[in-house]
């Protein structure tokens, strides 16, 4: 009888050591997650010879990338929201600030002007429903520059969404 008690209270003792709070553990698989989440959120493109990375919004977890070969453009989407196209090459900011003057369809605005950075809106002067934001960024990276702009044929983007995309590509720091 002596044994089964102490068999007992030895099975006893160790189930409830064992068992904890769990607040531990949590706390570690918590920890797990968002390492990981923090790394997919971050996408090197040195997959397609670009020496840049996009940095995922919040709200995106993953994004499609597809290289057109017959365009020299990497297209990236996530969602509705979220549509960018890069090339390799400087960007033509007097063509396309003249292209936007000259336009007879839509009324075009420019939002936000900086050597690396236009924003601009396009609206329909017949409508007002109809308002296009755009953006057209230049980046350098290691000896190169690119030009990431709104994916054509994509969705009407709000100001955020625009801003969000413009901020989300930048060249990759070094190790």
């Amino acid at each position: 009888m002596k044994a089964f008690l102490y068999t007992a209270a030895l099975v006893l003792a160790v189930a409830l050591n064992a068992c904890g709070d769990g607040q531990r553990d949590a706390a570690l698989n918590l920890a797990a997650v968002a390492d990981s989440t923090k790394a997919s959120t971050t996408v090197d493109l040195a997959e397609f010879h670009l020496p840049l990375v996009l940095i995922m919004p919040d709200g995106y977890q993953s994004a499609t990338r597809t290289w057109k070969d017959e365009l020299g453009e990497l297209s990236i989407t996530a969602g509705e929201h979220f549509n960018v196209s890069i090339t390799e090459g400087p960007a033509d900011r007097d063509r396309l600030k003249g292209d936007l003057e000259r336009d007879l369809l839509r009324k075009n605005t420019i939002v936000e002007e900086t050597p690396e950075l236009l924003i601009y809106r396009s609206d329909f002067p017949d409508d007002s429903t109809l308002v296009f934001f755009h953006f057209n960024k230049t980046i350098s990276a290691d000896g190169r520059t690119f030009t990431a702009a709104d994916g054509e044929n994509s969705s009407a983007f709000s100001l955020e969404d625009i801003k969000r995309m413009a901020t989300a590509i930048g060249p990759k720091q070094p190790a």
